[in-house]
């Protein structure tokens, strides 16, 4: 398979077959909007971890609240996600 990364971070951005068919698949999470896709099917369904297929009712620990992390986003001097 073909891995295609960000040219600047490494960042790994989807997965590809080497003789081109099929397309190509994007991870969602690459995109600055990832909100604006739906699942519409369960790729490798035989791998899934059915443990994370609802975890709405988890608990929620957001960046700019979790000191530990907000600390490291400045230290490095990036934005705090909101």
């Amino acid at each position: 398979p073909h891995r295609p990364f960000c040219g600047q971070c490494g960042t790994p951005l989807g997965f590809a077959f080497l003789d081109g068919k099929g397309g190509i698949d994007l991870t969602v999470g690459s995109f600055d909007d990832p909100s604006a896709f739906r699942p519409v099917l369960h790729a490798g369904a035989e791998s899934v971890h059915e443990a994370w297929l609802d975890t709405r009712d988890l608990p929620r620990n957001y960046s700019a609240t979790t000191r530990s992390v907000a600390d490291r986003y400045q230290a490095a001097g990036l934005e705090v996600p909101e």
